[in-house]
């Protein structure tokens, strides 16, 4: 290895003679650039065309400031960004105020901008035709959008501000015109924030609901009086003109004179040249519109006339074309005549043909005639002789029936079994006893024979047999006690 060469590459840095600086570190050159530039550049004007603008969920914007040489970075942080009084696109020349410093993350330095203008009306129009261009792409400049102004509406809103003279002016042109309900809705109508306002407000008469504290306008005027590009840019803003675009009321855009033209011309119902020309258009003439209201009733009055005069003349000549009444009903009159003499006639014919029909009956009606004509109905009676066995026949049927269903109930009645020897026992209130354990809760029954029934007392016990015999030895005695009195309303028992 070369001597020379191993003494100037070392593996180990050292310091060598007269070399009082040590080294820095990254972060160090790093920090010392940033005062450096921040210290010199503390704040600058920069002219340039936006690139790549892209705004965060921060809110922050970041962006590229470029010439046809070079390009810088640029910041806007969220602050300023929302105090910007137009929405920055590629393509716009702006000019931007606030300081450079570098980004030691990236290595790069970048301008920090605290303000953005655009660099003259030539900018304004482009960010201007750029917008106009985008919005008649989504067809909101559209013919077939427009709805018609109502022709006289009972309450008018008015966005514009409270204090210039265009809501003088406005007042007083429909005052002029046809007294109307007006509802002023106050706003800024340039500078910051007056793009918000005037959408806010837009938005505010939109969703106004029917019986709230504000009566629902039927008409909404946006005016301002007339001015620069700039001071008219509130109205080119997206958001109003999208608000005006999504009223729901038809809307008069009266923004400026006649000559000054804003993108809410554009996207309104109506555009007016002027605020006074809105009033005017909002609302008819008064006196001209009672004016025209009385010449169309007298016309109407003189059509109704000759409408009239026409159907009486019609009338007459269809009367004269007519026949008189008495013609009409002549033969009618004839006819009734000739019906009535048919009638007499054949009334009088039916009564007599009714007199010959009773004189021919009298006679067949006479006493000896029905006396006669019963007699001869009795002989053929008499002389009918109808045959013994057809009449005997059916009764010897009916009584073997009879007889048949006698001795079923001989033969099923509980009182058969007594001529026998039998004896049927009964509880005292009638009913029938056929067991031991009934004979026992019952105590006293009546003992039924085919002669005659006895009463009788139930011990659980049966009586001896020698009992029985002593008992039996004994004078029969008929004891008037032990009869009991055979119920009224006996009912037959079945023996089973």
């Amino acid at each position: 290895m070369d001597d020379s060469l191993s003494l100037d590459a070392k593996l180990l840095a050292e310091s060598g003679e007269g070399d009082n600086a040590a080294p820095l570190s990254v972060s160090e050159i790093s920090g010392s650039l940033k005062r450096v530039v921040e210290d010199r550049f503390g704040y600058v004007r920069i002219r340039g065309e936006i690139s790549g603008y892209k705004r965060a969920a921060s809110g922050h914007v970041y962006l590229a400031l470029k010439d046809d040489k070079a390009v810088l970075d640029g910041v806007m942080w969220k602050g300023n960004a929302g105090r910007l009084p137009f929405q920055p696109e590629d393509g716009i020349e702006v000019v931007v105020s606030g300081k450079l410093t570098t980004y030691p993350g990236r290595s790069k330095y970048q301008v920090v901008i605290d303000k953005m203008e655009l660099a003259g009306e030539g900018a304004l129009m482009q960010l201007f035709e750029k917008l106009k261009a985008k919005l008649q792409a989504e067809g909101l400049f559209n013919q077939d959008r427009k709805r018609a102004i109502p022709f006289l509406p009972k309450t008018i809103g008015v966005v514009t501000s409270p204090t210039g003279s265009v809501i003088r002016d406005i007042l007083h042109r429909l005052a002029d015109r046809c007294p109307s309900h007006v509802v002023v809705w106050p706003v800024l109508v340039q500078g910051d924030g007056a793009a918000k306002q005037i959408s806010g407000a837009i938005n505010g008469f939109s969703n106004m609901g029917e019986g709230g504290p504000l009566t629902r306008p039927d008409l909404i005027i946006v005016a301002r009086g007339g001015g620069s590009i700039e001071d008219l840019w509130s109205f080119n803003e997206e958001e109003v003109v999208r608000a005006v675009a999504d009223c729901s009321i038809p809307l008069i855009s009266a923004v400026g004179h006649e000559t000054d033209t804003t993108l809410c011309d554009f996207v309104a119902d109506l555009r007016a040249p002027t605020p006074t020309a809105a009033a005017e258009m909002a609302v008819p003439v008064r006196a001209e519109w009672l004016a025209s209201l009385s010449e169309t009733k007298a016309r109407m009055a003189r059509s109704v006339q000759r409408g009239f005069a026409t159907a009486q003349e019609r009338l007459e000549a269809q009367r004269r074309l007519m026949p008189a009444l008495t013609d009409l009903l002549r033969p009618h009159q004839q006819r009734v005549d000739e019906l009535s003499d048919g009638m007499k006639y054949g009334m009088a014919q039916n009564v007599a043909q009714a007199r010959s029909r009773y004189s021919t009956s009298e006679g067949a009606l006479r006493p000896a005639m029905l006396r006669q004509r019963l007699d001869a109905a009795k002989s053929r009676l008499e002389r009918r002789d109808l045959p013994v066995t057809l009449v005997r026949r059916p009764l010897d049927d009916a009584r073997q029936r009879l007889d048949s269903l006698w001795r079923l109930a001989q033969q099923v009645s509980p009182d058969g079994p007594l001529k026998r020897g039998y004896a049927r026992i009964s509880s005292l209130d009638g009913g029938f006893v056929g067991s031991r354990n009934e004979a026992v809760s019952a105590g006293a029954v009546n003992l039924h024979f085919h002669d005659g029934e006895v009463g009788a007392q139930i011990t659980e016990e049966p009586v001896a047999k020698s009992a029985a015999v002593s008992k039996n030895t004994k004078p029969e005695t008929k004891s008037k006690t032990s009869r009991v009195k055979k119920p009224a309303d006996d009912r037959q028992q079945d023996l089973f």
